[in-house]
């Protein structure tokens, strides 16, 4: 998805200095007519020529005396409108008067936040079911990064949201990923490392002894000869937790720009039907697949299971075709990057890393 509103909103209005506002500085007079703006933000675009009285620049301390026309280039910041109701489809695979499970798709951020502040989830929402105005965050209480596709649950009111956030906070919600990694793994295993801010970065987490306390069971479904289909678990819910733990694990996701290694990709022991397919893979092979609860109102547990997202099946398929390797022929790491960062296009993908202490938001 395309965020095209990331850029400072603009629209024009032409007022009227009423006389008795005559003998004022242009700054308190336009004040007085544009309240909801403070007197330093209409100084700022006094200054950057947003404002022409009788079509022409002025300086903030000119003296006005009724009845001059004044337009004003109003500059609204996006933010402002961020929780806004946007007609967006969304992919309902449960709903009653309680709660909500939808199937977000890759590419879709689920909370505006800097650099997506419409077109996410949180507005399609708003659309769909405008109650939710009443709720805070929009019902939403867990969250999948911008390139994660797959389940989520949202509570359509108070009671339900503070029910799930309790039983988010008691571990006691079932989410289940499919996952892509690079490598071999051999055997099932726990990952069970705290995550917390990576000091090198403030957009990324990392093991982090000062961390949060993290766990990911993993699974082996599929072997191949360099890459590994994974069934992951989570017992916790941290930001970029799968992403983090496999890169701990030395087999990060394919597609991830953000924890993958540079220069591991072993291009000779792929065919080239798959390194098409894998060049073409344009995000973190990641999907929430599965998720069980109890229903906010009911107690009754209750699970939804959804297909692979369409992509990784494509990729799988690619995986599945391979030609067989010769066993006499080294595994030769690339020493140069096949997939580099910048040859994945996301835009800024960092919209669900500030910390909330009382949702738990933060999950992969």
């Amino acid at each position: 998805m395309t965020d095209t509103t990331q850029q400072t909103l603009t629209h024009s209005v032409t007022l009227t200095i009423p006389h008795d506002s005559g003998g004022l500085r242009l700054d308190v007079a336009l004040q007085h007519l544009l309240p909801e703006h403070s007197r330093s933000r209409l100084q700022a675009w006094i200054k950057e020529g947003l404002v022409m009285v009788d079509g022409n620049s002025s300086t903030a301390k000119t003296k006005v005396w009724g009845g001059e026309e004044i337009h004003v280039e109003v500059q609204v910041k996006p933010e402002v409108n961020a929780f806004i109701a946007q007609d967006i489809p969304l992919n309902i695979v449960y709903e009653d008067e309680h709660i909500l499970v939808v199937n977000k798709p890759a590419g879709m951020v689920v909370h505006p936040a800097a650099g997506n502040w419409q077109g996410t989830l949180l507005n399609a929402l708003l659309f769909h079911a405008p109650q939710l105005h009443d709720v805070p965050r929009a019902g939403i209480v867990h969250r999948l990064d911008k390139e994660t596709s797959g389940l989520l649950v949202v509570a359509k009111t108070l009671s339900a949201q503070t029910n799930l956030v309790r039983q988010l906070q008691a571990r006691t919600v079932k989410r289940e990923y499919r996952a892509i990694v690079w490598g071999q793994l051999w055997r099932n295993g726990v990952v069970d490392q705290p995550i917390g801010r990576d000091p090198r970065s403030r957009t990324k987490m990392a093991i982090n002894r000062m961390g949060k306390p993290a766990v990911t069971r993993y699974e082996i479904l599929e072997r191949f000869s360099v890459q590994t289909y994974l069934r992951c678990n989570l017992e916790t819910g941290r930001t970029h937790q799968i992403r983090v733990h496999m890169q701990h694990l030395k087999a990060p996701l394919v597609g991830d720009p953000v924890y993958g290694y540079r220069g591991i990709v072993p291009i000779r022991a792929m065919t080239h039907t798959l390194r098409d397919a894998v060049s073409h893979f344009h995000r973190q092979a990641l999907h929430a697949i599965k998720l069980g609860l109890l229903h906010p109102a009911t107690n009754e547990f209750m699970e939804w299971q959804i297909e692979l997202a369409d992509d990784m099946k494509v990729l799988l398929e690619a995986m599945r075709h391979e030609d067989p390797r010769d066993e006499e022929d080294d595994f030769e790491l690339s020493m140069e990057p096949y997939l580099a960062d910048e040859d994945y296009a996301y835009g800024d993908d960092e919209d669900d890393m500030e910390d909330d202490a009382d949702l738990d938001l933060e999950e992969e």
